[in-house]
């Protein structure tokens, strides 16, 4: 088996098939959009087309892409199906991604 100093070359491999299939689910406005939702804790679904702006299918689309990627989990109660992060890669990520794009400038650093 090679490596690479000490990292398994195949357990690299697999880990980048795993990270490019989040990157894939990712790249899409409206799923990172509800992922960005969803960070703040959990919605019921009229609650996310109310936050984010997304109407239906589109949500209910987005929604399903992102529950059989095993990013996000369901909760019923009633008849209200609730939605919250159930990938703690997606949820750093996300972090990432709120840190470089969505804080106020005058609180992001400057990198020389």
């Amino acid at each position: 088996m090679a490596s690479i100093v000490g990292i398994n070359i195949e357990t690299l491999h697999s880990s980048a098939t795993e990270a490019c299939g989040l990157l894939k689910v990712l790249a899409n406005p409206d799923r990172l959009l509800l992922l960005c939702q969803l960070t703040q804790g959990e919605y019921c679904v009229g609650d996310l087309a109310t936050t984010t702006g997304i109407v239906q299918p589109t949500l209910s689309q987005q929604l399903t892409v992102l529950r059989n990627s095993g990013l996000v989990t369901t909760r019923r109660e009633g008849k209200q199906v609730h939605y919250s992060i159930a990938s703690y890669q997606a949820m750093e990520v996300m972090q990432v991604l709120y840190r470089l794009y969505c804080q106020h400038p005058e609180a992001e650093e400057t990198f020389v």
